[in-house]
């Protein structure tokens, strides 16, 4: 069965500013990734990789190259999308679940039945919450909750109106060692429960090769991408796993096309 793209990039660019003063930050940009695929993204810094998050969602037009979801063109902020963040910038006065339940608000076609199935959302909200071991939490304030827990919050506030694509920008990068890895087994565990494609932009190899189907290496700026990494690993992984001999040997890959990049040189694919 031929595989369907769900997110294609085709030679895409990205400039800031006018003319020689801008700033090119991609450049003939091209990838795809199939629905209910998980790809993370890794790259040099400022080569470009949150960039290419925020045309994915419509929150930036292309200067040059098309844009897709869904087999339309992308031409403004998806409804269909959720996205998580580095900081997960929960509203300080509203309750935990009161920040999850926040999408619904805004997005259609949740907003028009809220106010009608509220009770329905409310325990989605709260089975997410109780996912990521969040449970009792809801009636907290953000300020009451550590880091990681804010953390899963804004995870469950990207789900709560189940988007079929799922972008994360360094969700986990300010969190220490061990709150990472605990989360890395949260997103495992909540995209094997629901399978939206994911697209997740790290620094951290280990957690692109822990997470991700495929991982694909950018170049510096202004960015594109240079190498594909096919994950072979089963599912559900074990933090166990990432000491294996052939996952260690995958980071070493990974780091090896980010050393290139960063020198400009290119080294041969490994996908």
């Amino acid at each position: 069965m031929a595989r369907q793209d769900f997110v294609r990039l085709d030679g895409v660019a990205m400039r800031y500013g006018e003319g020689a003063d801008g700033t090119l930050a991609l450049s003939g940009t091209t990838l795809s990734v199939a629905e209910g695929e998980f790809v993370a993204v890794v790259g040099p810094s400022g080569c470009g990789k949150s960039t290419l998050m925020r045309l994915v969602t419509g929150l930036w037009p292309a200067t040059e190259g098309a844009v897709a979801v869904d087999g339309a063109a992308v031409t403004g902020p998806l409804s269909i999308a959720g996205m998580a963040f580095q900081n997960p910038t929960l509203l300080p006065w509203r309750t935990v679940l009161q920040n999850v339940m926040l999408p619904l608000e805004v997005t259609e076609p949740h907003r028009r039945r809220l106010r009608a199935e509220r009770a329905t959302y409310t325990a989605e909200a709260r089975d997410l919450l109780a996912m990521v071991g969040l449970a009792g939490f809801e009636a907290k304030q953000p300020w009451q909750l550590s880091g990681g827990m804010q953390q899963r919050a804004s995870l469950c506030r990207a789900l709560i109106h189940r988007p079929r694509l799922l972008m994360l920008d360094e969700p986990f990068g300010a969190l220490d060692v061990f709150t990472r890895e605990d989360l890395w087994a949260v997103l495992q565990q909540v995209w094997i429960a629901r399978r939206p494609t994911v697209i997740l932009v790290t620094h951290d190899l280990r957690e692109a090769a822990f997470l991700a189907d495929r991982v694909l290496v950018m170049s510096a700026r202004p960015g594109r991408i240079i190498a594909e990494h096919t994950v072979p690993f089963a599912r559900p992984r074990r933090m166990e796993d990432t000491y294996a001999p052939e996952f260690v040997d995958l980071v070493h890959g990974l780091r090896d096309h980010i050393s290139a990049a960063r020198r400009g040189e290119e080294v041969a694919d490994a996908a």
